[in-house]
């Protein structure tokens, strides 16, 4: 009987001795460890009334696994289908704790185009995420509120927090966050607003463990403001792949064709 109650003391105190940013952490850690990665990615956005549009995409990234000059992970983005966006590509530089660098190629213009720290609440492509929004996995550009709750979402158990972005020129004021507490996977983001008013809620589905390394296969967001959606879905996802720096400078950017993978999309 002791020996329970002593289990079970440790187990509350470990509960409440972890925090908002412990769990953050976790959860950074819960996607590292993929080295670099090629993705096929259907982009569906919906409007008001209903009407669906669809794109593909196809993405790259480089894991930046020793962190030790500040600089985070490296993606990007082609979209391929419509004609219309049909070579537009995204290139982002994720730093640790700064603004991220990022970039956007413009086929028509034939130039490429620096995303400032003023234009990324911007929409990303006409879709209901924003450039913020497409990469903003580093733990240390929030700060965290001190209430850290346990609740069910879905019959799940998560951790519910809530975060404040430090960047000034940010879309929100904060972010309201529910992780999966075995996985240590975001499951639902509720984005709010400068005016404090709820924006946006997102969803991420369909993990897989793939060598210890958690990957989701879809992610959808809706703008409970304009009544608009959009849904990312993984059609193809790999990783432990041969990419390396050269693959994601900005010469890539009205360079890059994929050459190195087969793709059926």
């Amino acid at each position: 009987m002791i020996k329970i109650i002593l289990t079970s003391l440790f187990t509350v105190s470990t509960l409440f001795a972890l925090t908002p940013l412990d769990i953050a952490k976790k959860v950074k850690e819960s996607s590292s460890g993929y080295e670099s990665s090629r993705s096929v990615i259907e982009m569906v956005l919906i409007d008001q009334a209903g009407n669906r549009s669809v794109r593909v995409m196809h993405s790259m990234a480089l894991e930046n696994q020793d962190k030790l000059d500040g600089d985070g992970d490296k993606s990007l983005i082609e979209f391929k289908t419509p004609l219309d966006v049909k070579g537009t590509k995204f290139l982002s530089h994720e730093k640790i704790e700064k603004n991220n660098n990022q970039w956007l190629y413009l086929p028509a213009l034939k130039r490429v185009k620096r995303i400032t720290s003023r234009n990324k609440s911007g929409s990303f492509m006409g879709s209901e995420f924003s450039y913020e929004d497409i990469s903003s996995r580093e733990p240390l550009k929030y700060t965290y509120s001190e209430n850290l709750k346990k609740v069910d979402l879905n019959n799940i158990k998560t951790y519910k927090f809530e975060r404040y972005p430090k960047d000034e020129h940010s879309g929100y004021s904060r972010h309201v966050v529910w992780v999966d507490a075995k996985r240590f996977v975001i499951l639902k983001i509720e984005y709010y607003d400068k005016k404090k008013e709820l924006l946006k809620t997102s969803k991420f589905e369909g993990y897989e463990n793939m060598n210890g390394t958690y990957r989701g296969s879809e992610i959808s967001v809706v703008n409970h403001q304009n009544r608009r959606s959009t849904t990312l879905e993984y059609l193809e996802d790999e990783i432990h792949l041969s990419l390396s720096e050269r693959d994601f400078s900005k010469r890539a950017l009205k360079n890059w064709i994929w050459k190195k993978f087969y793709l059926l999309y």
